[in-house]
């Protein structure tokens, strides 16, 4: 006889696989709170609610922790009739909004409206960049199991646990998912979805390397003009070794210039690091000869953190640096009077760059390379090595 608390195979499969969805899309964004707090800003301005622009981030904390317990209680069959339901209501939004992003999406770019719609949903962080069309499909896959999950819940039989036990698991659930928002709060997101990960080659991500050219200079012998001799530039520094007497021997004739290799754009435009003349110093700092380069990078100097500008770490480590010859340096987005006054503030010993940005379009260098401001980042021969939070700036260079 068939045990009627015995959930079908079928239900369970499904049930199953909802619950780590949601558990994967909670978590995806639950390691960057930061970067779910930008989205979450992007769609209040999309919708013309920029009055939450201040409390986006905090805002941003309900649908993930939502998200993540809905699954977790998913699948440990928690009170599963409210958790279906649940389930159901958080997808049926989901569904209409993604829908109207689509369609939204459609009309501007065919048809030239504007209603500066999110490109990006960020429905799985940044682990997953999907369109909004993309967003709606996937939608339109998972709603459907949704609405049979609701439809079938007393098919699915309630966890064995009393209620209080029931209670302790969920919490369980809450201290995961709030706990490691607090982590990467505190420190920095345990799994690095930027461009500027421990082990990445920037230099061709980010600088355009111009072209390397080679010239060769044509000498030729003052009693026979038939020798010829064409020297490079690194030949010409100890030609005087070889023939003391060359420049009495030989007369200057002409200059061949030659393009050894081709200039490389980078394959992401917009990070410069220019001075107060406009000059961008990027290439000289990040580059394959840079032996090691402590870069800095301050979001907005308005917010950044004074515990770590006036901590004994960062002017320590600036100290060895300048002793090592190591270059320490640091780049903003904010404008140069601001940079001044930000390096009079704190009697800074180290330049400040400017990376020039549109406030509103960006692109945002710096915030996206490091979620901490300031935030600390180690370059060696143009590959990201190390990374800290502004809690965890190293004191030393060994460290």
């Amino acid at each position: 006889m068939r045990n009627k608390n015995r959930e079908p195979i079928w239900i369970m499969v499904l049930r199953v696989a909802l619950a780590l969805l949601f558990l994967f899309s909670g978590m995806t964004k639950a390691i960057d709170p930061i970067n779910w707090g930008i989205k979450m800003d992007e769609y209040f301005n999309s919708f013309g609610i920029t009055f939450l622009h201040q409390a986006s981030f905090y805002i941003g904390f309900i649908p993930v922790i939502a998200e993540f317990l809905l699954g977790f209680m998913l699948l440990f069959r928690i009170q599963v009739r409210w958790t279906a339901l649940g389930y159901l209501l958080f997808m049926v939004f989901f569904f209409f909004l993604t829908l109207w992003l689509a369609v939204a999406e459609h009309l501007e770019v065919n048809y030239g409206y504007n209603f500066g719609v999110v490109k990006d949903c960020g429905c799985f962080g940044q682990a997953i960049a999907m369109s909004n069309l993309e967003t709606f499909l996937k939608n339109v896959v998972i709603i459907i199991p949704t609405i049979i999950i609701y439809l079938n819940y007393k098919k699915i039989p309630e966890m064995k646990a009393s209620a209080l036990g029931k209670f302790l698991l969920t919490c369980v659930g809450l201290a995961i998912v709030v706990a490691v928002q607090i982590y990467s709060l505190v420190f920095l997101p345990p799994v690095d979805y930027s461009n500027w990960r421990v082990g990445d080659q920037v230099v061709n991500t980010f600088i355009d390397m111009p072209a390397k050219k080679e010239m060769l200079f044509i000498y030729q012998n003052n009693a026979d003009p038939n020798d010829q001799i064409r020297l490079t530039e690194e030949q010409m520094g100890s030609i005087m070794d070889e023939k003391p007497n060359f420049y009495e021997e030989y007369e200057y004739v002409d200059r061949i210039d030659s393009i050894v290799a081709p200039a490389i754009e980078a394959e992401i435009s917009g990070f410069n690091m220019l001075d107060s003349m406009g000059r961008d110093h990027a290439p000289n700092y990040i580059n394959p000869d840079q032996e090691k380069l402590f870069l800095l990078f301050i979001h907005n100097l308005d917010d950044a953190k004074s515990r770590a500008m006036k901590g004994k770490a960062l002017q320590s480590l600036v100290a060895a640096c300048q002793e090592a010859g190591i270059p320490f340096v640091a780049v903003t987005n904010d404008n140069y009077d601001e940079i001044v006054s930000f390096i009079s503030k704190y009697q800074l010993t180290f330049p400040i760059y400017q990376n020039l940005i549109d406030p509103v379009k960006g692109p945002f260098m710096t915030r996206d390379a490091i979620r901490s401001n300031p935030g600390l980042i180690l370059i060696e021969k143009g590959v990201v090595t190390k990374k800290w939070s502004w809690r965890r700036i190293p004191s030393t260079l060994t460290q």
